[in-house]
C-alpha cells in the first residue's frame, strides 16, 4: 500500500482551487476529488506497518482550529519545473498537527521525514519541459489568492494507486479532532 496522511479539503474550496486550473497547456491539473493537503508522506508500505500507522494515528490528540489556503507558488522552474500549487496562510497549529503526527509515525517505527515540511496543495504536475510561457503569468495572476478560514476537524489516511489517467486517491480512516461550538469557532457558519 502506498499511504499519505492529509487534509480533505471543503468541497467550496475544492471548487474555487478548480477554478484556478486553467490557462496551461502542458500542465497536468489535479482531479478535484484528488486535491488535498498532505501532513506527512507515508509511501510503500506493508499491511503490517500501515496498521501500526493507523494504530499510531488513533493516539492523535488535537483541537480543530481554522485553516485559510493563501498565495500561490511553484516547485521548479524554467525547464525544471515540476508543481504549482497553493499555499496556506502562517498557521502555527498546522505546524504543530503536522509536527505531531510525524513525532507520532516515528514512534511506530517510520524513519524521519527528511524534508522540510512545506504546506501546500497541488494543483498541477509538469513532466517534461513546460513549452508555454504562461507559468509566470499564472502566477502572477494567482498571487493574491486566499480562501475563506474553514474547519480543520479531521485528519485522513489515503491510500493512492496509479490508473490510466494518474493517481487515484482513496480515504483509508479518518482521524476526528477534538471540536469546540463551531458557531464559536467560526462565526456566521
Amino acid at each position: 500500500m502506498r499511504l499519505f496522511v492529509a487534509l480533505a479539503l471543503p468541497e467550496s474550496e475544492r471548487e474555487r482551487l478548480t477554478g484556478l486550473q486553467r490557462g496551461l497547456r502542458s500542465a497536468r491539473w489535479v482531479a478535484p476529488e484528488n486535491l488535498h493537503l498532505t501532513l506527512r508522506f507515508v509511501g510503500e508500505v506493508n499491511r503490517h506497518v500501515a496498521a501500526d500507522v493507523d494504530d499510531a494515528l488513533m493516539t492523535l490528540r488535537f483541537d480543530s482550529f481554522p485553516l485559510a489556503l493563501s498565495g500561490v507558488g511553484s516547485f521548479g522552474e524554467g525547464r525544471k519545473l515540476r508543481a504549482l500549487w497553493v499555499g496556506v496562510e502562517d498557521n502555527p497549529l498546522l505546524m504543530r498537527l503536522q509536527a505531531k503526527i510525524e513525532q507520532l509515525l516515528q514512534r511506530s517505527g517510520l524513519p524521519p521525514e527528511p524534508r522540510k515540511y512545506k504546506p501546500h496543495v497541488t494543483l498541477a504536475r509538469f513532466k517534461g519541459a513546460v513549452v508555454d510561457g504562461r507559468v509566470e503569468s499564472f502566477l502572477a495572476d494567482n498571487a493574491r489568492f486566499r480562501s475563506q478560514p474553514f474547519p480543520v476537524d479531521q485528519v485522513v489516511l489515503y491510500s493512492s494507486s496509479l490508473g490510466r489517467g494518474g493517481a487515484v486517491y482513496r480515504p483509508e480512516v479518518t482521524y476526528p479532532l477534538r471540536t469546540e461550538d463551531p458557531a464559536v469557532a467560526f462565526p456566521g457558519r
